[in-house]
């Protein structure tokens, strides 16, 4: 394809949505754009190389491929996804070595007295709700999280930015907290499960609905791989709370965190991630999906002021 015919595809695919800065790049000419795919570019360095295999990992159109591989810049560099995953290995690490205890941290009794582990009948703190996100169950839980958040929760960031992809992680971390102070009202929770389901579930989803536009490789036998491992995650998580194999003092952590974290990245994600280099804000769905969410948040709020008592709760005695 000679580079007319590719500037032509491109200006049938800018859709009145697309950002004034990249009409005007394409329409001025400001964009020299090659005359072959990417994978044909010759001469790449590792990074480059590693920037073209995110392209072809996360985009599904080849314009949107071709725009994002000549217009990145390795700073600044995608930092909200490290930073959690180190900061949650190493919060891990310390309450290891402290309790002496890698596997099902859960079950030894001074696991629950952390701080940042939320627990019904410490709602009013609410940095819990989110600080959660930095305790695990053990080196298994920590393993498949930090695994799946750098090896989809990064490119997504590289592509969409900081600010889209800590706004989907977070909004998976909270509504999971609060899905559970609902529907599991005597569970704790702890686990960056809520915002790592949200970022995979987005990422699939955009994946099935762009399917012959993805070029990634192996994607059927991939998207299989993916979901058994997330259902058996679930299905572990079920297991422990419903199922105890040691003798425990209280509830185990529940599980719905993460069902809703994967509602929020099919709905929330899914309109982040189908919005690259468009403004969010000129989306109608954008508006529907962040009035659904708050109207959640109302309503979780309400729930955790008044439910507990009218409905009598019995919440274990916090530790």
């Amino acid at each position: 394809m000679d580079r007319s015919s590719l500037l032509q595809l491109i200006q049938e695919q800018i859709s009145s949505k697309r950002s004034s800065s990249f009409k005007r790049a394409i329409a001025n000419g400001q964009r020299a754009l090659p005359r072959d795919g990417l994978l044909d570019e010759p001469g790449l360095g590792v990074y480059k190389r590693f920037v073209r295999y995110v392209a072809y990992e996360i985009l599904p159109r080849e314009v949107d491929r071709h725009w994002y591989f000549y217009r990145h810049r390795s700073c600044p560099p995608p930092v909200f996804m490290a930073s959690v995953t180190l900061a949650q290995i190493i919060v891990f690490l310390c309450y290891g070595a402290r309790l002496n205890k890698w596997v099902l941290q859960t079950y030894h009794p001074e696991y629950m007295k952390s701080p940042l582990v939320y627990h019904p009948g410490h709602r009013a703190r609410a940095w819990r709700f989110l600080t959660y996100m930095f305790m695990h169950v053990g080196l298994e839980q920590l393993g498949f999280n930090a695994l799946l958040q750098l090896m989809i929760g990064v490119p997504l960031e590289m592509v969409h930015g900081l600010l889209r992809i800590s706004l989907l992680y977070l909004a998976g971390v909270l509504a999971g907290s609060l899905t559970v102070s609902i529907t599991d009202m005597r569970a704790p929770v702890v686990g960056g499960s809520g915002g790592v389901y949200a970022l995979c579930s987005a990422h699939l989803a955009n994946v099935v609905m762009n399917w012959a536009g993805m070029r990634c490789p192996y994607k059927l036998l991939r998207m299989v791989l993916a979901l058994v491992c997330m259902s058996s995650e679930v299905g572990r998580a079920v297991w422990l709370r419903f199922s105890p194999p040691l003798p425990a003092s209280g509830p185990q952590p529940s599980f719905m965190a993460h069902l809703a974290g994967a509602v929020v990245g099919v709905s929330m994600g899914l309109t982040i991630l189908r919005s690259y280099e468009e403004r969010l804000r000129d989306q109608c769905g954008w508006w529907v999906v962040l009035l659904a969410y708050g109207t959640f948040l109302l309503f979780a709020i309400f729930w955790n002021i008044f439910a507990y008592d009218l409905l009598g709760a019995h919440i274990p005695p916090p530790p």
